[in-house]
């Protein structure tokens, strides 16, 4: 019954004259051009209801007298007209009447513009196969102009406008289907006819040019594109727009992209069917952009800096909107994996953290868990390196939460900033352990490919700290497996970086190998988009490297307008400098110009054993008791580890050798004897 329900309903036509078929396919008789009128003026409505006034003042200039009795027969006739077997007396079900007007129910499938909207939906999220067969049918449903029989009124204006330009995005996306099938051939005369007609519409201009290259016709491909220009500086007097520009560029060099994958396809019209579907949805693509830059954060250099640059922007527009719920999401949903506990934008992350108090304070009280929590995460993940303990009862609510809720997604994102807060004393590394165990568990279960290469990390991090290298390398490992199939292409910095450590604590890999490794695991780091793991690295671990393998070519007094300015023949001279870790390091190596009393606690990071180790040495050679003592009562929970290696990245050595040195608490000693009892 229903399915012959839907046969017998009528069907109207605006993509031409307005017309109207019955269930068989004949026309409907649909009188004068008033009646016609007064059906296509309905349907420009969309299904609202349009009053008796307004359809007065659409059909007349000057309404005559009796214009509204003139709107009411030509409704009844119409009516006759679209709905001839209903009974008399029985209500109007397609053509109603709905207070002081009347409107059109009527189904998407009923009225050719609605279908074909729906059509050119579907196409821009198929394959090409399927979306050009979905574009050649809804193309062919137009017979002129959209209300071709009113050229000249007001009310079809700003519909036949629109649809008029769906309709190119149309051709130009069955062009885009063509290529995608590997048929530019195909595609090329009805481009080639798309912008002689519509010489302004650059993206026709572009999908011609790149159907003739395809073509094997790369000197008619540039001959277009020069005509485009030629056309937009003479007629407009402006220049090709962005892809214009560089679809020349990249047809002179040949670049291997343009011949594009069936992936790259894929995302292509993926792309463009989102900017269609959702070109006025200011909040759906204020949250959907802050999605995409999560994923870019994690591809590679450039995409981290790109996020990094738009996050702040979208937070800022969303909290333009005053809506709290709405920025809550936004400020959330950048959930990337952080590994590094010191902020590559401190200025950045304090007005990232300012915003998710402003909107914590702003929820309602009640509801809205999730979004609480990831505030929470949010404000202890940007508050790295921190001794307030704020960030660290932020993480323990956010896992409370994720945890009450069953999350995966949001207990990950919760755990990282439980991470992240997880150095507010030394020593650390098997509670960070059981962290990254979790994560992983959890990746493995729910198909969270970044959240186990951070798991991954880690734990590769935690087992370095306990120098148990063999546990580290399967760590390192798995990370770049997930790494080389996910294509999370900074994964490689931090594994590089172990593998330069792993070599400096090998006792088969000679000085300068390892020295070599950690130089070339810091040039990567140079162009990695991170300047806060960046700043200072390097020296520290060659630093570490010296005090561990030779500790007596490191002297106890370096000018420190040079810091590095050891004889040009120590591979540490060519360094910039100490960067934020120059407070630890001052004492060591120039010994009477810093007051050990006024250096300040290490950040609570994963380097804070090592900063502390440098400052104990400092300590004991000056023979300052205090100082010992501050630096003994920091360095104990973390006896049993290396310090610096819980970064993955370098180690000063083991923290006992410190901690026995420190235990003497007395005069200055001997320097020889002093540096031999770090060595192990």
């Amino acid at each position: 019954m229903d399915e012959q329900r839907m046969s017998n309903r009528i069907r109207f036509a605006v993509l031409g004259p307005v017309t109207a078929q019955d269930q068989r396919g004949r026309p409907v008789a649909l009188k004068g051009p008033k009646h016609r009128a007064v059906l296509g003026r309905l349907l420009v409505a969309r299904g609202r209801v349009v009053p008796v006034t307004a359809l007065v003042d659409d059909l007349w200039v000057s309404p005559p007298d009796g214009a509204v009795a003139a709107v009411r027969t030509f409704v009844a006739a119409l009516r006759r007209a679209i709905e001839p077997d209903r009974p008399a007396r029985a209500p109007a079900t397609v053509l109603v009447t709905a207070g002081a007007g009347y409107a059109i129910r009527a189904d998407s499938d009923q009225v050719d513009a609605w279908r074909f909207e729906k059509s050119l939906t579907r196409a821009g999220t198929a394959e090409p196969g399927p979306a050009l067969a979905l574009l050649d049918e809804a193309l062919a449903w137009w017979r002129g102009p959209a209300y071709a029989d009113f050229p000249d009124v007001a009310w079809p204006r700003a519909d036949r406008a629109r649809l008029a330009e769906l309709r190119l995005q149309a051709v130009e996306h069955r062009a885009g289907a063509l290529l995608g099938l590997g048929r530019p051939a195909e595609a090329v005369p009805d481009l080639d006819a798309h912008v002689t007609a519509y010489p302004w519409r650059e993206e026709g201009w572009r999908l011609l040019a790149l159907a003739l290259y395809r073509s094997g016709r790369q000197g008619d491909a540039l001959s277009v594109l020069r005509r485009a220009r030629d056309l937009l500086d003479s007629r407009l007097g402006v220049e090709p727009g962005p892809a214009l520009r560089t679809l020349e560029t990249d047809i002179l060099r040949q670049e291997p992209h343009l011949t594009k994958s069936p992936a790259e396809g894929v995302w292509t019209r993926a792309a463009a069917a989102y900017d269609r579907v959702l070109s006025t949805g200011s909040r759906a693509r204020l949250e959907s952009a802050v999605g995409l830059l999560r994923n870019l954060a994690v591809t590679g250099p450039d995409g981290l800096e790109v996020a990094r640059e738009q996050r702040s922007a979208a937070v800022a527009a969303a909290e333009e909107l005053g809506d709290p719920d709405l920025t809550a999401r936004v400020i959330g949903a950048y959930d990337v994996p952080a590994i590094w506990p010191r902020s590559d934008d401190p200025g950045q992350a304090a007005a990232i953290v300012a915003a998710a108090e402003r909107t914590l304070a702003a929820l309602p009280a009640a509801g809205h868990r999730p979004a609480r929590a990831r505030l929470l995460a949010t404000i202890a993940l940007e508050s790295r390196g921190t001794h307030d303990t704020r960030p660290r009862d932020c993480a323990r609510q956010a896992e409370a939460i994720a945890r009450e809720l069953d999350d995966p997604a949001l207990l990950a994102f919760a755990l990282n900033a439980a991470f992240m807060q997880s150095c507010h004393h030394t020593g650390g590394a098997a509670h960070r352990d059981a962290i990254g165990a979790e994560l992983v568990t959890m990746a493995n279960t729910h198909g969270l490919a970044t959240v186990e290469v951070l798991g991954h990390l880690i734990r590769m991090q935690s087992a370095c700290a306990t120098a148990t290298f063999d546990v580290a390398d399967r760590h390192a490992r798995a990370a770049d497996d997930l790494a080389d199939r996910h294509e999370l292409g900074l994964v490689g910095v931090f594994t590089q970086w172990y593998r330069a450590l792993r070599a400096d604590v090998a006792s088969n890999v000679p000085a300068a190998e390892a020295e070599a490794g950690y130089r070339a695991a810091s040039a990567r780091l140079d162009q990695a988009g991170m300047p806060g793991m960046r700043e200072g690295l390097l020296p520290l671990a060659l630093l570490g490297l010296r005090l561990r393998r030779d500790p007596l070519a490191v002297p106890l007094a370096i000018p420190l307008a040079d810091p590095l300015a050891i004889p040009l023949a120590d591979p540490l001279a060519a360094d910039a400098g100490w960067g934020p870790y120059e407070p630890w390091v001052r004492p060591l190596l120039a010994p009477g110009r810093a007051v050990l009393a006024e250096v300040p606690d290490p950040p609570a990071d994963l380097l804070a054993e090592a900063l502390w180790c440098l400052f104990a040495q400092a300590a004991v050679a000056a023979g300052d008791t205090t100082a010992m003592v501050r630096a003994r009562t920091a360095l104990a929970p973390a006896a049993g580890e290396w310090a610096g290696a819980a970064s993955g990245l370098l180690t000063v050595g083991p923290v006992a050798g410190y901690l026995s040195a420190l235990s003497s608490l007395g005069k200055p000693h001997d320097v020889v004897a002093l540096r031999a009892r770090y060595q192990t």
